[in-house]
């Protein structure tokens, strides 16, 4: 995300709608059955100066969550939630966690001075060095109050720091503490750090784009308090810290100082979402990672599973798509009427694998139809994959029950990632079906801007 290898993922959900719909009322959904549409990019957008590299291609079991690049810019390293690594240009491979059992998934990059290694970080605060780049401590074990969002290496590759989601700033090996808003109540979650050219300071970005300055890193704007479409997911600075851009989770750019416009993915049909951004080192270019584009069978990492979780995600994942639009108006959709129906591509899922559930259109009714026919769990305990995630305070009612998606991988640490229709960085009636996390359910207020209030499971 920024000089030096920062990457973050918050992959927020803001502009979700709420469901509208009749309780207890199903609907049949259309007779065809729906066509996939995969969002068509490479995964990676360069602007500017910044190369068009080659990324992975095929189906990838994690999603992509962070990305670095080489101190000339020539490429770039992608990691993925369970710690894949994929190197592209000129970025050496030096290993990956690919095939280690990990407690919490993989949030972030940090590449050495010299391009010949990296650090992963985990969203528990557990630290994975590669190639010439030192261990010089993490946090994993530690109870945290709020998960590891960014990290940063220092001038010299010495040391590193990382920062969580209430911007508590720790520091490793020579990385100097200059300051944090641990403690401080913010107005929105922190998504990302970048450090200072020499080391001595280093700024924080939060999810509004308000940006907190620490050390010799100057304060040169930000969006905070001010309108924007979606929220901030990350940033990356010019040389010498004299500006910097943001980026929105709908590809938005946002410029401050000497950080000049390149282009942006906020006006491509269909929104992408994007989760993170890294600079090239003269500071005329930019990736944009979008993790979506690329297709994911989601395996491993799962605690336990269901009988029907395999069949239930894979059909899930399969219609992670770029444009539901039927030509039919707002909210047309795959999956039933053209209404509000994040409910509708759940249910339907859960059909096509099986479930005899109604096609509801509401998301209380699911709620309903599981308590007589499944399983109901507790927004704090261990999801399965395949199960339904019900976001709000209650069935009651469309303004307690808002939004619901399909459970897709659970970690060690709780961490879901899940996917979502009715879903995305687009306008009301013009969302998609979209993959969202990994996030831990305890934070989904903060992250997606409503709590969980069950998860159901389609079988006891």
């Amino acid at each position: 995300m920024v000089r030096a290898g920062l990457a973050t993922l918050l992959l927020t959900v803001s502009s979700l709608v709420a469901v509208t719909g009749i309780d207890g009322v199903g609907r049949s959904t259309a007779s065809a059955a729906p066509v996939a549409h995969s969002y068509a990019g490479s995964g990676v957008m360069g602007f500017g100066d910044a190369p068009q590299e080659t990324t992975p291609s095929g189906t990838l079991g994690s999603v992509m969550t962070a990305m670095a690049a080489t101190p000339d810019g020539r490429g770039f390293w992608l990691a993925g939630a369970d710690g894949g690594v994929f190197a592209s240009g000129d970025a050496p491979f030096e290993g990956s966690l690919g095939g280690l059992r990990l407690t919490g998934p993989i949030v972030a990059i940090a590449g050495t001075p010299d391009g010949n290694g990296y650090w992963l970080a985990g969203l528990d605060g557990g630290v994975f060095a590669f190639g010439d780049a030192g261990y010089y401590g993490s946090l994993g074990g530690i109870r945290l109050a709020q998960p590891i969002v960014g990290m940063a290496s220092t001038a010299d590759g010495r040391g590193y720091w990382l920062v969580a989601a209430d911007g508590g700033v720790f520091t490793f090996g020579d990385a100097g503490f200059f300051g944090s808003t641990g403690g401080m109540p913010l107005a929105a979650v922190v998504t990302g750090m970048a450090a200072t050219a020499d080391g001595q300071g280093y700024w924080l970005v939060a999810a509004d784009g308000g940006i907190f300055t620490f050390g010799d890193a100057n304060f040169l704007g930000s969006t905070g308090g001010k309108p924007i479409p979606d929220s901030i997911v990350g940033m990356a600075t010019t040389p010498g810290g004299k500006g910097y851009w943001l980026v929105g989770w709908d590809g938005s750019i946002y410029t401050f100082g000497n950080a000049p416009p390149l282009g942006s993915t906020a006006s491509t049909k269909p929104l992408s979402p994007v989760s993170a951004m890294a600079a090239t080192p003269d500071g005329n270019g930019y990736w944009l990672l979008e993790p979506d584009d690329w297709n994911y069978f989601f395996t491993g990492a799962s605690p336990y599973a269901l009988s029907t979780s395999a069949s239930i995600t894979s059909i899930a994942a399969s219609q992670v798509e770029g444009d539901p639009d039927l030509g039919q108006g707002a909210y047309c959709n795959p999956y039933g009427p053209c209404e509000a129906w994040c409910a509708l591509f759940a249910t339907w899922v859960w059909r096509q694998s099986g479930v005899p559930i109604p096609a509801y259109p509401f998301t209380g009714s699911m709620y309903s139809w599981v308590a007589g026919h499944g399983r109901l769990l507790a927004p704090w305990a261990l999801a399965a994959p395949g199960d339904a995630v019900l976001y709000g305070t209650g069935p009651q009612s469309t303004a307690s029950s808002v939004h619901t998606g399909i459970v897709a991988q659970v970690w060690p640490d709780g961490a879901i990632v899940t996917i979502e229709g009715d879903a995305g960085p687009a306008p009301s009636g013009q969302l998609s079906v979209i993959i969202n996390g990994p996030f831990l359910p305890a934070d989904s207020n903060r992250e997606n801007g409503f709590p969980i209030y069950a998860f159901g499971q389609p079988t006891a």
